[in-house]
């Protein structure tokens, strides 16, 4: 399970489960697929026969996209039908008597109504920037907790406490019957799988906010891996994925994201043949959005990838991705070309200033100016890096010279890293004066116009390796 160290968000781990079970979920997936092809959904055989007949053509609509033209009425309306949805499931006396046709419609209801929440903020935050439409201005005014975020956040969070979701994954962990700790809501399927997909809705609506720590810690309760019933379902299943990666990417853990954008990608390589024409649109587009995220990922940490994804991140980003991995000034417009390109849509938690435009700041500016300075502050690293593995002192001013920059700017830049990264006093090797920097696997510190250099996991040289065992042989 995931564990807190020194403070820092949970390392999680991903599974590695058996081809046996990757089968299990492409055949699952074949499934949805045929589900999604059903022009109508068979109502259940329930006991109250006008409501049932009532709520279950609102449970229908709830799971069908808005058109994204629609006019402000439209998403106006839209939100008090879900509003009034939901507090009819929570606010019942006792759970509603209903079974959801699956959990491929549960997903979707969760997925619909926080993509209408997402998509009514950023047009909401641009209306008031452009501050030219008086009239939906003025509509907008009028309805300030109209798609708020307080309201969303609440609806999420209510469905999570009503089905004891959280409770119920605990006790599966501890191979325990869930149905022990239900409870009269949670041991209804409607409530458990709007529960369940409700902790993926905060997963993306933290991230959206722009908070990754927390939005990572909402997954403690769900193992990631092939067995988790988000995986049962294709668009849960990269929508989980893109935003556990996205949120490990800003939060600096870049092999994580690296290992979170390679599962979903192999998995969704093996699923396009038979893949539907719109479902395949949306799919093929965060498929380009995670090669994006992963070339960024890439070009600060390094790592061996799986061919087919090494294959088409050459294919698709090959000289951009050469530029990222050198760095230096030509990196930074290709590192904010691919984020624009590949963040998520994010929106701010309050409602825009109206009475004043231009103080209304763009949420993904904001963000993308605070991944281009951590960009900036370490763009050089790779390059610092493969010279710095030569080398255990080198002259500064010769390490400038490789980089072809000035001594100053490189002394700068090796400054900034020095006051960001933990200062730790080198006392083995005497240097009182020096503020040991870690790159990685890898310590520097600066003294005068020398740098010394020391690998900070020392791992067992392959020379070495080889003469112990070659002098075995002929012992």
């Amino acid at each position: 399970m995931s564990t807190y160290q020194k403070g820092m968000a949970p390392i999680r781990t991903m599974g590695d489960d058996s081809d046996v079970e990757e089968e299990n979920l492409v055949n699952d997936y074949k499934e949805q697929v045929q589900f999604e092809e059903l022009d109508d959904l068979e109502p259940a055989g329930l006991s109250m026969a006008q409501q049932t007949d009532d709520i279950q053509s609102r449970l229908q609509q709830a799971a069908q996209p808005l058109d994204f033209s629609a006019p402000l009425e439209a998403k106006f309306q839209s939100y008090d039908s879900y509003c009034s949805l939901f507090h009819f499931i929570l606010n019942s006396e006792g759970p509603v008597d209903l079974e959801p046709p699956s959990h491929y419609w549960a997903w979707d209801v969760i997925d619909e109504f926080i993509y209408q929440f997402n998509s009514f903020s950023s047009y909401r935050a641009r209306i008031a920037r452009q501050g030219n439409n008086e009239e939906e201005i003025q509509m907008l005014r009028e309805n300030p907790n109209t798609w708020g975020c307080y309201s969303v956040l609440n609806v999420l969070y209510s469905l999570i406490q009503r089905s004891q979701i959280a409770e119920q994954l605990g006790a599966m962990k501890r191979n325990e019957d869930p149905m022990a700790v239900a409870g009269d809501y949670g041991s209804k399927s409607l409530y458990r799988m709007l529960g369940y997909f409700s902790i993926i809705g905060l997963l993306r609506v933290h991230t959206l906010l722009g908070d990754f720590s927390l939005a990572l810690k909402t997954l403690d309760d769900i193992e990631l891996n092939k067995k988790a019933m988000f995986a049962r379902v294709m668009a849960a299943h990269f929508t989980t994925y893109y935003y556990v990666g996205f949120s490990y990417m800003m939060m600096r853990r870049y092999s994580d994201a690296i290992r979170a954008f390679s599962h979903i990608l192999v998995y969704v390589s093996r699923t396009k043949n038979f893949q539907k024409s719109a479902q395949y649109d949306s799919i093929t587009k965060k498929n380009e959005q995670m090669y994006a995220l992963i070339a960024i990922c890439v070009a600060f940490t390094p790592t061996r990838l799986d061919d087919t994804i090494h294959t088409a991140l050459r294919e698709k980003y090959g000289d951009q991705l050469l530029k990222l991995q050198k760095g230096g000034p030509e990196s930074l417009p290709i590192f904010e070309e691919l984020f624009r390109a590949a963040c998520p849509k994010f929106i701010s938690p309050v409602p825009p200033d109206f009475e004043n435009p231009e103080a209304n700041i763009d949420p993904i500016e904001h963000h993308l100016s605070i991944f281009m300075d951590e960009v900036k502050t370490n763009m050089w690293s790779p390059t610092v890096k493969s010279y710095l593995r030569l080398y255990t002192t080198m002259d500064l001013s010769k390490l400038a010279g490789f980089l072809d920059v000035k001594d100053d700017e490189l002394r700068s830049w090796l400054l900034v890293n020095k006051q960001r990264s933990k200062q730790l006093r080198w006392t083995e090797t005497g240097l009182l004066d020096g503020e040991l920097v870690n790159i990685s696997d890898l310590d520097y510190a600066l003294q005068g116009d020398l740098i010394h250099v020391s690998e900070a996991k020392v791992g067992r040289k392959l020379v070495d390796w080889y003469l112990r065992n070659l002098s075995r042989t002929y012992a």
